[in-house]
């Protein structure tokens, strides 16, 4: 059995948060994001399942526990931002209309 080294590991993991953030961000410039429950759905999955992976490697001492809560931190941070901007994007739209 051939094992993997610790930085393909971690590539892996960057890799999957990539992807999390990719389709999360792809979702930006519509209403999705703030009125669509089945987005939430399929993001708190997305996140469930990288924590998941993110505490085996830790397990597995691939990860450091700090390293492993950092890489959880920045993704759930980003997150958080885009949901802080499209909420601002949504309150500004709500303006532009009582204007008119």
């Amino acid at each position: 059995m051939e094992s993997i080294s610790k930085d393909f590991a971690i590539q892996l993991l960057n890799d999957d948060a990539q992807r999390i953030m990719m389709l999360i961000r792809n979702q930006k410039n519509s209403l999705c994001i703030s009125q669509c429950k089945a987005f939430e759905e399929v993001v708190d999955t997305q996140m469930y399942g990288f924590s998941r992976q993110v505490t085996y490697a830790i397990r597995l001492g691939i990860l450091s526990s700090k390293q492993g809560h950092q890489l959880l931190s920045d993704l759930e941070k980003e997150l958080n931002q885009l949901y802080s901007d499209v909420y601002e994007e949504t309150q500004e739209k709500k303006e532009i209309g009582k204007e008119v």
